[in-house]
Parts: C-alpha cells; structure tokens; sequence
C-alpha cells in the first residue's frame, strides 16, 4: 500500500518522500542503558543513557511523544533542571542531563537521561518530524 501511494502521488506530479523516510524511532534498552536513534529506518546515532535505578521505574512499551519542552522544571523533585524534553507518557521524558559521569547506567527516578547535546539533536529531530512520526520503544 505505501509503494501503491508513492507511485499515486508521483502520477499527479506530486513529488513525496516514502513514508518509512519520514519516521523517527528512538529505540532505548534498559539492560545495556543504550539508545539507538533510527531515522529513515537506518540506524543514525547510539549513545548510552541513564534510566530508572533501583526501586524506581521506567516504562516499557511503544510510546508516542506528546510535549517537547526546551527547559523543564521537575515538579516531582526539587525543580530538578530537565532540558531539551520530550515526554513520552505521563510524567516520563527523555531529556538532557548534567549527570554525564552516570550515563551507561541506571541513575534516573525513570526519565530516560542523555548528554545534553545529544538531546538537543533528538529533541530537534522530533521537531522537525512531529509527534506522529515518532516512536518511543522501550525494551527491558
């Protein structure tokens, strides 16, 4: 079906880039605290991230984004500085960190912490792409 729409379009004399070129997924595994950023469907970046440490949590599943906040303030703990932020659901967000030095392993209340210039790249790659188009796959 998505070929059939390309060659449509390309009938009319629209010129449309496939589907699957439009689609971000941010693919994040909680066992390897590792993201990998798909776009297009290739694999574009890897960095190591900060998830849930013990006793908290972060969720696992299939999420769509539904805000992006260039500076976040944490309601739930002390103000706590969350920029470049992209929630995913609830509370949850990826978002930049200035805990570098704990990237690569489990140090978050569940947000899921990168670099901060890595999350200024991702939060403008959701930007420029939209909610829709992007995934948040969380694996255990």
């Amino acid at each position: 079906m998505r070929g059939g729409l390309a060659v449509v379009l390309l009938g009319l004399g629209v010129l449309a880039a496939p589907l699957e070129a439009q689609t971000l997924r941010i693919e994040i595994d909680l066992s390897d605290q590792q993201m990998t950023v798909f776009e297009a469907g290739l694999p574009s970046h890897v960095w190591p991230v900060s998830t849930a440490r013990a006793g908290k949590r972060t969720p696992i599943g299939s999420f769509t984004p539904y805000a992006l906040e260039r500076m976040h303030y944490s309601t739930l703990y002390d103000n706590a500085p969350m920029p470049w932020s992209i929630f995913f659901t609830g509370n949850y967000a990826i978002h930049g960190t200035t805990a570098v030095d704990r990237l690569g392993t489990p140090a978050s209340a569940g947000c899921v912490r990168l670099a901060p210039e890595n999350a200024h790249l991702l939060y403008e790659a959701v930007r420029a792409v939209g909610f829709a188009e992007t995934r948040v796959v969380i694996h255990p």
